[in-house]
C-alpha cells in the first residue's frame, strides 16, 4: 500500500531552481505563497550562514494543486528559483556548454563528493556537490511549510532553538521564550549562551574552520495513535528518525532523553500516568521522558527531538584529499560556505517533522477533504475521552 502523503524534491544547487510535489494533501486547506515564503525566509537566517543566503531571496510558486487559495486533493507542485543561476549557467546548463567546463577532481572530506563520484562512475564531482547540497532542504523546507498548515488545523504546534553551538551550551531553560528564539541570531533561547555561540562561531571564521552543535524540536498538541506498535515500519519514532537524519549534517537523533535513558534505572527513566481532569485525556505523565512516544505511538505529550549537527565539512583552510583525476595528494576543493548550520538545521527539521506528522494524520484519521480528516479526528478524540 502506498503512503498517504508522499513528497518528491528536484533541482540542484547551483540550477534554474527547485522544484516540490507532495501528494496526497487533503482538499479544503487554507494555502497561499505567502505563508511558504516565511517558513522559508526563517530558514536563510542564522548567525554563521554563507553568503549564499545574501543572494537568494527563497519564495515558492504554487504551480498546482491550490485554487483560489485553498487545495483541491491534487498534488502541489512548488517552484522556487535559484537567484544565483544567472551566475552558473555556463558550468549548470542542461544544454551542451559552448566551452571546456574544468572539472572538479578533488573530493572535500565529509561530503558525498568520493563516494557520490565512486558510485555513478563520475571524473567530475560537480554533478555529486549539486545535489548533495544542502540547498535542496530549501525545498524541503517549503514541502514542510504546507505540511505545519495542515497539521496546525488539529492543534499542532512545531518549534526548534538551539542548545549547543561549538561547545558552548545554553542552561536548561523551564519554559521557552520561543519570541525571544525567533529574534536571536542563533535562535537560542538563552541569550548568554547565545553571545557565547557566536564568539565560537567568530573563532572559527577567523581560522577558516566550522562548528556544529544540537538543536531541539517540540511538536506539542500532538494527538494520541500516531504511528503503531504493529510493525517496524509503522512506528512514528522510527519515521521522525530517518526523516531527521536525512537532512545534511545530521550524525544523530534522540528522542526524548535519549541517550540519558541508558544511564537511569526504570524508575527513574520511564513516565508514571495519573488520573487527570484537565488534558484532552482522562490521564496525563507528570514527566515527558520518552519525548512523546511510547512503543512507535504518539501518547498525547509533546513530542521532543534533539538533534546533533555536525560542522560544515567545507573548510576555508581545507583538509588532505586525493586528485581523483592524478591519483595525487592534494588540498580538497573549496566552494563558498556557510561556518554554522545549526539554526538553519533546527528549522528544516521543524519542517521534516511536520511532514511526517502530517502524514501520520492522514493515516491514522484518513479524509479526502479537510472537513472529512477533521470529523474522523474528533471522533476518535470523543471515543479516547470516553475509554473504558
Amino acid at each position: 500500500m502506498m503512503p498517504r502523503l508522499r513528497l518528491l524534491t528536484a533541482g540542484e544547487s547551483h540550477g534554474k531552481g527547485l522544484m516540490v510535489i507532495i501528494d496526497g494533501m487533503p482538499a479544503g486547506l487554507p494555502l497561499d505563497e505567502d505563508y511558504i515564503a516565511s517558513e522559508l525566509k526563517r530558514r536563510q537566517l542564522g548567525y554563521g550562514r554563507g553568503s549564499r543566503m545574501k543572494v537568494e531571496q527563497d519564495r515558492a510558486e504554487i504551480l498546482s494543486g491550490v485554487r483560489h487559495g485553498v487545495t483541491i486533493g491534487s498534488p502541489i507542485g512548488l517552484l522556487i528559483w535559484n537567484r544565483d543561476w544567472e551566475n552558473w549557467k555556463e558550468v549548470m546548463d542542461a544544454s551542451p556548454p559552448g566551452k571546456d567546463v574544468p572539472p572538479i577532481t578533488r573530493p572535500r572530506p565529509g561530503h558525498a563528493d568520493v563516494a557520490g563520484a565512486t558510485k555513478y562512475g563520475l571524473g567530475d564531482i560537480r554533478p555529486v556537490m549539486e545535489r548533495a547540497s544542502a540547498r535542496e532542504t530549501a525545498a524541503r523546507v517549503a514541502a514542510g511549510a504546507v505540511a505545519r498548515r495542515f497539521v496546525t488545523e488539529f492543534g499542532m504546534e512545531i518549534r526548534s532553538h538551539t542548545l549547543a553551538i561549538g561547545g558552548e551550551w545554553a542552561n536548561e531553560q523551564t519554559s521557552i521564550d520561543w519570541q525571544q528564539v525567533e529574534q536571536s541570531p542563533v535562535r537560542c533561547a538563552d541569550a548568554g549562551a547565545a553571545k557565547a555561540m557566536m564568539v565560537a562561531i567568530d573563532r572559527a571564521v577567523s581560522s577558516g574552520d566550522t562548528v556544529g552543535g544540537v538543536c531541539e524540536i517540540v511538536a506539542a498538541g500532538v494527538p494520541v495513535g500516531l504511528g503503531s506498535h504493529v510493525h517496524w515500519d509503522r512506528r512514528l519514532d522510527g519515521a521522525i528518525a530517518q526523516a531527521i537524519m536525512s537532512i545534511n549534517s545530521v550524525k544523530g537523533v534522540e528522542i526524548g532523553d535519549g541517550f540519558k535513558l541508558a544511564d537511569l534505572k526504570g524508575s527513574q527513566a520511564h513516565d508514571a500516568i495519573e488520573v487527570s481532569q484537565a488534558s484532552p485525556y482522562p490521564w496525563r505523565r507528570p514527566t515527558n521522558h520518552a519525548g512523546g512516544i511510547e512503543g512507535g505511538i504518539s501518547n498525547g505529550e509533546p513530542i521532543i527531538v534533539r538533534v546533533a549537527v555536525k560542522p560544515v565539512p567545507t573548510l576555508g583552510k581545507p583538509l588532505p584529499s586525493v586528485d581523483l583525476s592524478t591519483k595525487e595528494a592534494t588540498e580538497a576543493h573549496y566552494e563558498r560556505s556557510d561556518v554554522c548550520v545549526v539554526p538553519a538545521v533546527g528549522v528544516i527539521a521543524e519542517a521534516m517533522l511536520a511532514y511526517v506528522l502530517a502524514g501520520a494524520v492522514l493515516e491514522k484519521f484518513g479524509g479526502d477533504s479537510l472537513g472529512e480528516t477533521k470529523r474522523n479526528y474528533d471522533s476518535c478524540l470523543d471515543s479516547a475521552q470516553r475509554q473504558g
